[in-house]
């Protein structure tokens, strides 16, 4: 899967939680993301009326959901729920949804985002939303996504 068709892309993604969900948006163009807010969950399951207006306000054209796998390489029960995330995600948008290896994403952007902070971006930015920023920008850089 490339996305190199010469039309911009816009992509959402989202480093899935149970309590919260990070997400952000981009633009192929640029290859980069912008962090957007905090999306509360109720034990793994989203408002999805609230989300899919969030969808609707950016429109993007594919989504990516991180995977969390462990570090040997298995899957763990967070694994199943994201993975069940992206699916109802693709099924109610009926787009292109595709998962990333996320480990390391959310320790990488605690580590970023202090500096994140001291550049003038926003004070409220959550290492979960740079989580979905470094996603996308993955994707945007590697395009190798695995089906929810």
């Amino acid at each position: 899967m490339t996305h190199s068709s010469g039309n911009p892309q816009t992509v959402m993604g989202f480093d899935f939680g149970t309590q919260k969900m990070g997400m952000a948006t981009g633009n192929s163009l640029t290859g980069t993301g912008q962090p957007l807010p905090l999306f509360a969950m109720r034990d793994g399951i989203p408002d999805w009326d609230k989300l899919e207006q969030i969808i609707a306000q950016w429109q993007p054209d594919l989504c990516v959901v991180g995977l969390p796998l462990n570090m040997d390489d298995s899957e763990s029960e967070l694994s199943a729920r994201a993975r069940k995330f992206a699916r109802r995600l693709k099924h109610r948008l009926n787009r292109p949804v595709w998962m990333l290896d996320e480990r390391l994403t959310t320790r990488e952007a605690r580590n970023t985002l202090l500096s994140y902070q001291q550049q003038g971006h926003g004070k409220k930015t959550s290492a979960d939303s740079l989580a979905a920023v470094m996603l996308i920008e993955s994707w945007f850089r590697e395009s190798v996504g695995i089906a929810p």
